[in-house]
């Protein structure tokens, strides 16, 4: 049997800057997993011992014992006195159970590095997961699924599972997220048909719950004048998921000085638009007609997008010069936002559901501070009276 021999080169990537110390254990765990998988060193051969590798690869001794150590928690190696360090997972470049174990190790193994990162940057683990959130979701828009099922469930009253309809917050998907990871789980099935949609949904039966915010000129009150129009003798909970900062997505620099609805009668402006029913909608032409401005004379107002990913994204590639919408969208897109207030988001919830266990667990998912913190770190958020309560007959 041979000494596996590894330096800085993994297979044909060569790491050319120097990490800090505290990630290089994470390097070489990860050489040996190419090694691994590559067939460079199998079941059986014997690592350099500690020392040897060190000067390898120019770091501390304990370096590289913290990188066997977590090699043998993944099941990769094993040492014993007098035997050395040796591999004992065989076959990872396999189809079979063994070769799942293997890229599983490695997909941990660097959303550890990941995490890592992010908290050496000064973020926080909410931060580094708001922002895994985020690019999911950004994922997701550009693969064209912008009315997606987040988890997947039938669409019938099955314990453990949540039927959703209503408007797109990158909150909800934060939201069905946690509940997946729960104990027990539950699986929410996610449409993204607006909020008047989400109402009417909950109306016919199609959905176990809602989100919305839509705004009543006449009350100037957010959802509960749509709820009594739209699901009249029923008694229905408001329960708060944010307060969020809304507001035109527009190019890095502004380049059209866009600082107001007022601007979209600019020269040379082109509006994403978000589909008729949405929250987002409704408080557009809301805010058009009190500026005076005819919705028909906005170059681009026909053109529609479902969720804020993808009015953000069509502003990013050009095809677009503004789009209303939330700050979290922006900033995925790495577009400036012009903040014009701030609305209530709420979950719309019947009240023959508010007491079921998907209902319960969604209710505490909310509460959590594990949520508002995750939220927080999307920025363009307010947390102050999420998980509160209002109920509307």
């Amino acid at each position: 049997m041979r000494d596996a021999q590894l330096d800085r080169t993994a297979g044909n990537r060569r790491v050319v800057m120097p990490a800090p110390e505290s990630f290089v254990y994470l390097e070489i765990a990860e050489a040996v997993r190419r090694a691994i998988v590559s067939g460079e060193i199998k079941a059986g051969d014997r690592l350099s011992p500690v020392r040897e590798m060190a000067k390898r690869w120019r770091c501390t001794p304990n370096t590289v014992s913290r990188a066997y150590a977590l090699l043998a928690r993944e099941g990769l190696i094993s040492s014993h006195r007098g035997g050395g360090t040796r591999v004992i997972f065989g076959s990872p470049g396999g189809a079979g159970p063994e070769s799942l174990g293997w890229q599983w190790a490695s997909l941990v193994n660097r959303a550890e590095q990941y995490l890592l990162e992010a908290i050496s940057l000064g973020q926080t683990p909410a931060h580094a997961e708001s922002a895994l959130a985020a690019a999911i979701s950004r994922w997701d828009e550009l693969q064209g699924r912008p009315g997606h099922v987040l988890s997947d469930v039938a669409v019938s009253p099955v314990a453990g599972q949540l039927i959703f309809a209503g408007s797109h917050d990158l909150s909800v998907e934060l939201l069905c997220r946690l509940l997946s990871e729960a104990e027990p789980p539950v699986r929410v099935a996610a449409d993204f048909v607006g909020s008047l949609g989400g109402l009417i949904a909950l109306a016919r039966g199609e959905a176990d719950f809602s989100g919305s915010h839509l705004w009543d000129q006449a009350t100037e009150e957010y959802n509960v004048p749509f709820v009594q129009r739209i699901l009249p003798n029923r008694r229905v909970i408001l329960l708060n998921l944010v307060q969020r900062v809304i507001g035109l997505m527009v190019p890095a620099g502004n380049p059209l000085g866009m600082h107001a609805i007022a601007d979209m009668a600019k020269q040379g402006v082109v509006l994403v638009n978000r589909q008729p029913g949405s929250g987002t909608r409704v408080w557009l032409d809301v805010q058009l007609k009190a500026a005076g401005i005819n919705p028909s004379s906005v170059a681009g107002y026909e053109r529609e997008e479902s969720t804020h990913l993808a009015v953000s994204r069509a502003v990013a590639e050009g095809e677009a010069t503004v789009g209303l919408g939330i700050g979290a969208a922006a900033a995925a897109y790495g577009l400036d936002f012009v903040s014009l207030g701030q609305e209530r988001y709420d979950l719309v919830i019947p009240e023959e559901n508010w007491g079921t266990p998907e209902i319960e667990a969604l209710r505490g998912v909310v509460g959590s501070p594990k949520f508002k913190d995750a939220v927080l770190a999307m920025g363009g958020y307010d947390v102050s009276q999420t998980g509160t309560v209002q109920v509307v007959s």
